[in-house]
Formats: C-alpha cells, structure tokens, sequence
C-alpha cells in the first residue's frame, strides 16, 4: 500500500497549530461599523428589518461610541436622518445639519481617538429618496455634483477625517477633491463608492435610513450586477479623479470583484451590507447555524478576498466574541 508523501492535515490537527498557520485573519481594526443618527430622537430607536441595529439620538449615540472605543473598534461610518426633507436635499449640507453636528460632538468627545466615515448622498435627504437632484423623471449626475461637493465640504469643516459619496455619480470624485482642496481640507481623504451594484440586499437600510426611492429605482445610476469590468473601470476612474480608498458594495455576492480590484494600488473597502447583516440574524436566530461562527467564515472570506477594510454591523459584535474567546481572529 502506497501512503501519501504529503499530509496537509498534520496542519490542521489542533486549534493552536491552525491558529499558527492561519494565513487571513480579521481584527477589529480592520472594522468600520455603520451608524445611524437621527434628528429629534430622545432615546436609540430599535431598526426593525435589522435586528440589533438602532437609531440613535446625538446622546446615544455618543455612549455607543465609548462603548466600541473601549472593544477596539475605532472607525465609524456615520449615516444621518433629518427632520426636515426637500427637494434637493439642502439640509445634507447644513452646518448645523445632524451629521455635521455629530461630527463635532463626537470630535470634541473623543479627539483622534477615532476615525470619522461619512456618507456623502442626498437619498436621506431629500422627499423623493434618490441619491440626486431630480429633473423631470431622472437624477441629473451634474447638479447633484453641486451639492454633494457642498455636503463634502460641510462634513469636512465639521472634523470628518473621511469622506464617502454613496450615488455613484460620474465626476463625483474630482468634484468633492477639488471643492474640498479649494476650501483648504486637503488632508480630508475620499472613501468612494466606487463599485456599487443595484443590489435587492440594501433594503434593510433603505428602511433604516428612510430612503427607498419614492418612484422608479437605481438601476439607472448603480452597477448592473451583471458587470466585472465596468467595476474595473469605475475603479480606475475614481482612483484618477482622487479616491484614497475605492470600495465594493455589497460584499458576499461579489466577492470576485473585490479579488479583481485588490490589485490595484490604494486600499479597498468592502461594505458587509444591512441585507447581508439581517439574513445572518434571523437565520442565526431561527437556529439554522451559530451565528457566530456565521459571521466569522463571512468576515473572513472577505478579507481573504482581498479586502483591507471591511464595513460591517457585525463589528462590535465580532469584537465582543472575540475579546470574551468565542471566536478567535
């Protein structure tokens, strides 16, 4: 009988030799987690179609952020929900507008204790719920330049440290870096979106945030899920145009995009999205599997995609498993 001259699983044979060899591992500093702050609340607001995710008030909000400060989790995306709505979605860029407002508390509470994310769209913001400005039946890409290069700014002048247009317009990059580099944030860096698929798993979000288009939809300006290479070149345009970080969104369905654009010389984010995140939930409480180690495979095939920054709602859950050694990184 011939035995095999090779044995890989001599290398899987413990927890501690496969621990040794792992060759992907998944930090909290390699986290981003999402937050939602809304004007006019007094108290978090539980999301409904995200369970464990809340809306919170600017106090609560706050207290949120000591608590993924003290799991290592430095790195927040902010998303903001306003009282008031328009049609062009002027409140995005107000001074005293909710995002710019937590931006400076959360500054003046933590200092450089955190890096502040930003979402850079007008979808939160405006009556119709599209990421633009509307004429006629259809998001114009160049006035909607004009405004998401004001929220940039605003967003810049409050003390974000990045920020991230979502709507996926052409030219969004440039017009956000020259508008910040003109008002004198040239440090302040760009995480695009720069490959963002129309995808059926952003509708948890869309519930949270209060943005599902009021008519028609977004395949008009988001990727068809069908494309490879229109994210290559959506890539390499917004890198041209300025992006620090370049991102894929959603992330499991599209993991083969995010190995393809891992080759390209900046960082890039992939956005572990609210679909993503309530699927996991439920089937983990319905009792289908460990969510845990649900979110750990997830997490981790990610990152062995190629990703260097994974935005997730799974972080300060992922950081408290593993700080008690539930999972291990």
């Amino acid at each position: 009988m011939h035995f095999p001259a090779s044995r890989p699983r001599r290398l899987r044979r413990t927890r501690l030799i496969r621990d040794l060899v792992a060759e992907t591992r998944v930090y909290p500093r390699d986290l981003i987690f999402p937050l939602f702050v809304k004007e006019g609340l007094s108290k978090k607001e539980p999301i409904e179609a995200m369970p464990g995710q809340y809306r919170f008030s600017l106090e609560e909000l706050t207290k949120e952020v000591n608590e993924l400060v003290e799991l290592g989790i430095r790195n927040i995306l902010l998303f903001g929900i306003p009282e008031r709505k328009d049609e062009i979605g002027s409140s995005a860029y107000d001074r005293e507008g909710i995002v710019q407002r937590t931006i400076k508390k959360l500054r003046d509470e933590f200092s450089n204790e955190i890096t502040i994310f930003t979402d850079v769209c007008l979808c939160q913001y405006t009556t119709h719920g599209h990421c633009g400005v509307v004429i006629g039946n259809s998001v114009d890409n160049d006035e909607t330049l004009k405004q998401i290069a004001k929220i940039a700014v605003s967003h810049a002048e409050a003390g974000s440290d990045v920020v991230a247009p979502s709507g996926m317009m052409d030219g969004a990059v440039r017009a956000i870096r020259e508008a910040l580099d003109d008002a004198g944030y040239k440090d302040t860096a760009i995480m695009s979106y720069s490959s963002k698929y129309a995808s059926v798993l952003y509708g948890p979000f869309r519930e949270a945030a209060s943005s599902a288009p009021k008519f028609g939809d977004r395949r008009g300006y988001q990727m068809d899920p069908r494309n490879s290479d229109e994210a290559l070149r959506e890539a390499l345009l917004d890198i041209q145009e300025g992006a620090d970080i370049i991102m894929v969104k959603p992330a499991t369905w599209y993991l083969d995009i995010i190995k393809r654009l891992s080759r390209l010389p900046v960082p890039l984010a992939a956005y572990n999205v609210s679909g993503e995140y309530s699927m996991i939930k439920l089937a983990g409480e319905a009792g289908f599997f460990d969510e845990k180690m649900a979110v750990w495979e997830i997490l981790h095939s990610i990152k062995r995609a190629g990703a260097d920054i994974i935005i997730t709602y799974f972080a300060k859950d992922y950081a408290k498993w593993l700080r008690s050694g539930e999972i291990i990184p």
